[in-house]
């Protein structure tokens, strides 16, 4: 059976990589959506998207040829997947192309940031050279909270140990090795809170986690702390994320992913805030992890046409947060 392949989001610069595998596959355009995305799509038997790109029920019910959609990231909260399986439709995704990379930028922004790196070259190229008023802070010695220990906070783990930081985990199940090989310390979501100097986070966003980190939250952390996020915008509280850089309670909000991503209108007053750094969700976005990203779900395509159930089928987790450690 012939399929047609459609690769949506994809830049000028992978699209030999895909051909290499896929002769006759077709491009579309970056972030459709609705009817355009559906017109996109309507012959497709196989695509591939990513992150940029949703696909609601609206959309799915609507492409009734499609058999198998595999978004390249690790992440699928774009894609309907009740939907999707209500339709027999295959969602596989990217389970690891590049953890290393995100735990990376977690400590590109610290360090930049911690040691005034843009102010000191904003310093020097006016015709300053004068170190006076840039002292920064080290992490040696500083408390890290890690929130999910999954492979990117792992990483982070590693990173951090070789920084000599004091290390605390929250997560529902812990990784041993963590512990033994690295001295993280599993705490609860309490205690992650109150005790960390910085605190990244490393879990997914779903429905149980939105806006785990709110007024609230805010209230329970250290006067001061830094707080950093590579993983989904949907976990903070904007507006409570807001309140507490102007009061103090956050030093300093470094964030690679938003809460609406998509609208810049909703975004601008924390963006523009003195004490707030933002990337464009580029954290992922490195030589190696993007090369795993198109190899690992053209695997999926490849073995799907193959006829053999794909290594990384999205199978949703069942996820029950019960536990008094991660209750918001």
């Amino acid at each position: 059976m012939a399929h047609r392949t459609l690769f949506l989001d994809v830049e000028e610069t992978d699209r030999p990589l895909v051909r290499e595998h896929f002769s006759d596959a077709v491009f579309a355009e970056a972030s459709l959506r609705d009817e355009k995305l559906i017109e996109a799509c309507k012959d497709a038997t196989i695509v591939s998207c990513f992150i940029t790109t949703p696909f609601p029920r609206s959309v799915i019910q609507k492409l009734p040829k499609l058999k198998l959609l595999c978004t390249r990231s690790v992440g699928y909260d774009h894609i309907d997947i009740d939907a999707c399986r209500e339709k027999d439709i295959t969602v596989c995704n990217v389970p690891d192309y590049g953890s290393h990379v995100i735990a990376e930028h977690v400590f590109a922004l610290l360090l930049s940031t911690l040691r005034h790196i843009r102010a000191g070259e904003d310093r020097v190229e006016s015709g300053t050279f004068d170190y006076h008023g840039l002292r920064g802070i080290a992490l040696k010695g500083k408390t890290i909270g890690i929130l999910g220990t999954g492979k990117i906070g792992r990483k982070v783990a590693k990173i951090a140990h070789g920084y000599e930081m004091r290390i605390l985990a929250t997560d529902q199940c812990r990784t041993v090795e963590l512990e033994t090989e690295l001295g993280v310390q599993y705490v609860s979501f309490d205690e992650l809170l109150q005790q960390s100097d910085i605190l990244t986070l490393h879990v997914p966003g779903m429905k149980e986690t939105e806006h785990l980190l709110n007024a609230k939250a805010f209230q329970r952390m250290k006067d001061g702390v830094v707080l950093v996020n590579t993983a989904r915008g949907s976990l903070i509280d904007s507006a409570a994320l807001l309140k507490a850089l102007d009061s103090g309670k956050v030093a300093y909000a470094l964030l690679d992913v938003l809460e609406h991503e998509q609208n810049f209108k909703e975004n601008e007053t924390l963006i523009k805030h003195p004490n707030v750094v933002t990337t464009p969700h580029v954290a992922f976005y490195a030589d190696d992890s993007m090369r795993n990203m198109y190899l690992d779900a053209i695997l999926s395509i490849e073995q799907w046409i193959a006829g053999k159930e794909p290594a990384h089928v999205v199978h949703p987790l069942q996820i029950v947060c019960d536990l008094p450690g991660v209750k918001k």
